[in-house]
Formats: structure tokens, sequence, C-alpha cells
């Protein structure tokens, strides 16, 4: 069988089936997609074009940012030491009124792209103005992208109007139908900032074209609260009534959920998109992870924007994550291994609708892939590979990124010695004791 590329790396992670970790595999690309996964004693039936040697890494599919605000690459920093809300009116909002337009999109996606795809991400769900030159930015990197329907209650450089930000989102939904690599979410901004009628709409938007609905949602205490006091109902009780708590819900943040808001996501088969570095930063507060993957609601991981966090990081990301769940839930059997890697990938996947085509390493979907360097000298001896993945290794260590099968990040080879201990030695001792475990 002819095939593009063949990988030969020491471990593969394919995320489905959850837990595995496969070791002498290779991974046989061809026009894009996994053809296969078959051991290596089984790749002679493959004549690639181009075989690719890994030692002492391990593949696993791209990390799925299931939220993002990439232009604000160029805001990264901005406002730091503020609350929510005290950021965005102070800082945020003020920054965006003067400088909004297609090029500050185009050029702080563009950056926020590059960012990404070098740190292993190769899609991502941004939530922005201007989605158009969004996905234009973040396509330059080479990434598949969900762009935004977006709806916020004022004006702004995009729309000055609900209706007039209706009437975009139409429009952005029609620009991208049909688009291999730019899918569309129908994306208000917030339960305070828009208004029941817009929710309506965008609600009816979203099932009319059967769209996921990207949303922040009980980010803060005070969201909460206040929606008590206007409404006398929390936000995601009203969000229920406006028809939006559906199986294409992503509820981005959601730190603030009481157990019935919990039991209402679960049985809505909603999603929840956890960002812990941003919700740490803005002093938000700790989102129930357990609870959520306890109740069977699918969870994501995402970066938030640069601007509170202050980088792409998704596997630091998802590593964070994974240790905030175990101290809240006070259990270290909380947030296992695969179940997060498997939300920083399919969980992403699943909550945008695109599991069919990524998110996993299974054979007809696309080639959307990294490797990382487990064999250094900041995670050897490599015991528990996925483990040693999320705890030790960090996104400096990844070397490749594959999209649709095509290279799109190799990184300069790692040194070949420690400060006069050369890689070779620092191995083969950590190879000996590894062999004594």
């Amino acid at each position: 069988m002819q095939v593009n590329t063949l990988l030969k790396p020491t471990w593969i992670i394919p995320i489905v089936p959850e837990g595995v970790v496969l070791t002498k595999h290779v991974i046989a690309i061809a026009d894009g997609k996994i053809a296969a996964i078959v051991p290596e004693s089984e790749a002679s039936q493959f004549e690639a074009k181009e075989v690719v040697e890994l030692p002492g890494e391990i593949v696993m599919p791209g990390f799925v940012n299931l939220h993002s605000h990439a232009a604000m690459n160029l805001l990264r920093g901005v406002g730091p030491d503020l609350s929510l809300m005290d950021w965005l009116q102070k800082k945020v909002w003020p920054l965006e009124g003067r400088l909004m337009s297609p090029e500050f999109v185009y050029e702080g996606s563009r950056l926020a792209g590059e960012e990404m795809v070098q740190s292993g991400v190769t899609c991502t769900n941004d939530h922005y103005f201007f989605p158009v030159d969004a996905a234009a930015g973040l396509r330059e990197s080479g990434m598949k992208c969900a762009v935004s329907a977006f709806l916020i209650g004022f004006p702004s450089a995009w729309a000055k109007t609900d209706d007039e930000y209706l009437k975009k989102a139409g429009e952005v939904i029609e620009h991208f139908r049909g688009d291999p690599m730019v899918h569309v979410t129908v994306s208000p901004h917030a339960p305070y900032t828009v208004s029941d009628d817009a929710m309506k709409k965008l609600a009816a938007l979203s099932e009319r074209n059967n769209l996921p609905i990207h949303i922040h949602v009980q980010e803060t205490e005070s969201e909460v609260s206040n929606s008590l006091k206007q409404y006398g109902m929390r936000p995601i009780e009203r969000l229920k009534k406006l028809g939006i708590v559906n199986e294409r819900l992503i509820s981005v943040h959601s730190v603030h959920l009481s157990d019935s808001d919990i039991d209402t996501l679960a049985k809505a088969g909603s999603s929840v998109c956890h960002c812990p570095s941003s919700n740490l930063k803005l002093a938000s507060g700790f989102a129930p992870v357990a609870k959520i993957m306890d109740a069977g609601i699918n969870l994501g991981i995402g970066t938030d924007g640069v601007a509170s966090n202050d980088k792409l990081d998704m596997l630091g990301e998802t590593r964070l994550a994974a240790l905030l769940a175990k101290a809240v839930a006070k259990d270290p059997t909380a947030a296992p291994v695969h179940k997060m890697l498997y939300a920083a990938t399919m969980g992403g996947a699943k909550a945008l609708g695109w599991d069919r085509e990524i998110g996993s390493l299974e054979a007809g979907k696309s080639a959307d892939l990294f490797s990382c360097l487990l064999e250094e000298i900041t995670s050897i001896p490599v015991l528990e590979p996925a483990a040693q993945l999320l705890y030790s290794a960090g996104r400096e260590s990844i070397t490749h990124v594959w999209i649709n099968g095509q290279l799109v990040v190799k990184k300069q080879q790692k040194a070949e010695s420690f400060r006069g201990m050369s890689r070779t030695k620092a191995l083969d001792i950590a190879h000996t004791w590894q062999n004594k475990c």
C-alpha cells in the first residue's frame, strides 16, 4: 500500500480507545488521513514516500483549544491584577474600542495561530469580532478553526445594533458553509451582555443551522448574584428558558455551578469548556471539574485569550486543569491522566461537532497530530508515558506537528549534551533504572 508518510515513534496515545498507550507501532498517513496504525511487524505492507523516525517521542492527536480570543494576542498582559469586570471595563473594552479593525483581528490571529501550532494545537474555537479576518489569520498557520457568529449587546466596530450583529452572524454562517477547515459557532458574548430577545434569535439560528452555541457562562460569583437580582434566576436557568441550553451548548468557564446547574447541563447533553489559567488570574474561582465529569458532561479545555492567561499552551493548561481538579475534589483519583488528555482533544472535537474528523488517531480521520520528545532531561526515565507527557513535558518539547498530514512545525533537534553530560549517557542512566522499576 502506498502512503505519503510513515511515522515511527516510541509511543502512541490514540485517545480512542481511551486509556491506551501503544508501543512498537507505526502510523501510516495517506492523502491527509490516517490510513492505519499497526504494529511495527506489519509496517512492511506500506510503501512510504517519507519515513519519520521519532525515537524517544510520543505521538498523540493535536490539541483542540475549545475557547480562544486569538486577536487578543496583541493585548497580551494588559490589565494584570484586576477582577474580571474591572479588567473588561477599565482595560479590555476601551482598548478594543480604539483598536478594533479587520487588520487588528487578522494580525493578532496570525500571531496566535503560530503560537498555537508551535504548542501542538491543530484546531481552535475562536470567540471574537471580525470572524472572517480571524479565520484568515488562523489559517495562515495551517490550523483548523471555528469562528464566531458573534453578538454582544453594545456597539462595536463590527456591528452597532443587535439586528446588525444578527445579520452579520447569518452572513458568516453562509460564508463558511461547507468549508472543511473553518466551522462556525453561534456566539453570544455572555448572559449579562445579551438581551432575552437576542438570545432567542441566536438560539433559533443555532437550531436552524445545527451549529454549536459558544458562550461565557457563570464565570464569576457576581454574574450569578446579579442574575438572581435582575431575573430572579441563575444564568443557566435563564438560558434554558431562552432555548440556549441543549446538546449544542459550549458553556465556557462555568466556574460557579451549583449541583442543580450541573444536573441541567448533564440532562441537556451540553459541553463545558474549562479555562483554568484565566480563572486563576482573574480570581474567578475554581470550577468543579470532577463533579462535571462525574455527571457525564462532555469536558473540553480552553486557553482563553492571552490577555488573561497569558499564553496559548494547551499542554500546560491541561496539566493545570488536572491538578486543580484533584485539589478541589480533595481526591487524587479525580481527573485521571487519560480523561484529561481526552478532554484536551476529543472533548473539544465533540463539543464542536467535529469528532468524526478530528480529536483522535483512528483510521479515516484527519492526520492532525503532534510528537513530543519525552526522552530528555526533564522527563526521564519514562515509566508512565501518558502521565509524563501531561505532568513532566512542556510545550517546548513538542518537535513536530502535522495537520491534514502536512508537516507545519519541525523544531530544531534537542541538544545532545546537558552541561557536560551527553544525552546518550543521561538516557543510559535513565534506562538502567527504568528497567528495574
